[in-house]
């Protein structure tokens, strides 16, 4: 993993808020006031805002101690708006405070961040949650209020190399499609292996049947070697971070891999806000200055759509008597094109975002919108949400002290 330093640059340049600092005078002050910007001609709701903790903690009255958390809410109001602090580098260490703001286009609004007492551990399973799952084998699965996901682990896929029935050889990412706002992984997983039910069939709250095989899924990664797309197998080992109301993350490495005669490593972070229908990732790769995150194309009879200057790839697609949207973002006009690859070989044909490698790291957002869940009903309103989500993360909230 990168050091510390280099990881805060990243953060800095990919994080969903600008903050500016003007530290001046805070000391001493019990209550801090942030003033958050919008500067698109668009409302803002569910885009999450990381508050630097070292800006906190710098103001002997909001240094945070046992028993203490923060409270956040708007200016003049008692209200308090949801919050967590959050790990965005996975060492165990809080970084950020993070909260979900609603500003309307072309405008700001000012929040006054206060210590309070902090609230016994809820033993509900929050919104944003994500965890290996052994006894499924050893999947390892993410959800929020909005979608869910899982991908395969070392044991499936020596499953598959041993002729054991029940493996998965994939290192492509599955969707789970749900359509309820609440937790399902658990639910599921025990439908699935403690119960006659099966999460193969919707009994109100969706249903995995999203087929995967040996395709990109929805995000995984490749790399091209002439005219055909290499990549790795199962993860090999992964890490928790965090879940929790706003904000789940977890990371997952892979074994080295070859694309013709470049060994390929490939490490994923991942991360999953609230009312987010894409994930964001920042894998870290070696032997490559290029990825190719793909969409698998299934049947082949679907609507592709692409906006490579705005950075953002959409597949929609008939399924199982409904529809359903993918798609990529990227960021920072790191897009460097895209690939409708189609073969007759099984589950290799994908959609693919080409993606350049940055001082050994790749950030991109994916995910899907399945009309039975009744967010997105057609193909235009899937492309206009990619659309939206792409000029959001070009240009974050900025965040200012006051």
């Amino acid at each position: 993993m990168k050091n510390n330093s280099m990881i805060n640059q990243i953060h800095l340049k990919y994080c969903a808020a600008i903050v500016t600092l003007f530290l001046a005078g805070c000391s001493g002050n019990t209550s801090l006031e942030i003033e958050v910007i919008n500067s698109l001609d668009i409302d803002r709701s569910l885009e999450t805002v990381e508050i630097d903790l070292a800006l906190l903690q710098s103001n002997e009255s909001l240094k945070l101690i046992s028993g203490k958390s923060y409270k956040i809410s708007e200016a003049g109001s008692t209200k308090e708006l949801l919050s967590q602090l959050s790990d965005i580098d996975g060492d165990g260490t809080h970084d950020v405070l993070l909260f979900q703001p609603e500003i309307g286009a072309n405008s700001s609004k000012t929040f006054t961040i206060t210590l309070k007492d902090a609230e016994a551990p809820s033993e509900e399973i929050p919104t944003c949650y994500s965890r290996f799952v052994p006894e499924r084998t050893d999947d390892y699965a993410w959800e929020n209020d909005r979608v869910a996901f899982r991908t395969y682990g070392p044991v499936a896929q020596k499953m598959i190399e041993d002729s054991i029935p029940g493996g998965t050889l994939s290192s492509g990412m599955d969707a789970w499609l749900k359509r309820v706002d609440y937790p399902i992984i658990n639910k599921w997983y025990k439908k699935e292996l403690e119960t006659d039910g099966s999460y193969h069939e919707d009994d109100g709250e969706g249903l995995d049947n999203f087929h995967v095989g040996t395709s990109r899924g929805v995000g995984g990664i490749a790399v091209k070697v002439d005219t055909a797309y290499q990549f790795s197998r199962n993860f090999t080992d992964y890490k928790t971070i965090e879940t929790g109301p706003l904000r789940t993350s977890f990371w997952i490495s892979y074994a080295p891999w070859k694309a013709g005669d470049k060994t390929i490593t490939e490490k994923k972070f991942i991360s999953l806000d609230r009312g987010s229908n894409l994930s964001k990732y920042r894998v870290e790769v070696e032997g490559s200055e290029t990825i190719s995150v793909g969409l698998t194309l299934h049947e082949k009879d679907g609507e592709i759509s692409t906006e490579v200057e705005h950075g953002w790839v959409s597949y929609w697609e008939p399924y199982f008597g409904s529809e359903l949207g993918t798609g990529i973002v990227v960021p920072s006009n790191a897009m460097l094109g895209y690939d409708e690859y189609v073969t007759d070989a099984k589950d290799l044909s994908n959609l693919y975002a080409q993606v350049k490698v940055a001082n050994g790291e790749a950030v991109y957002y994916t995910g899907f919108g399945w009309k039975k869940s009744k967010q997105f009903s057609t193909k235009e309103e899937w492309n206009n949400y990619l659309k939206q989500f792409s000029k959001k993360v070009n240009a974050p909230l900025e965040v200012k002290v006051k």
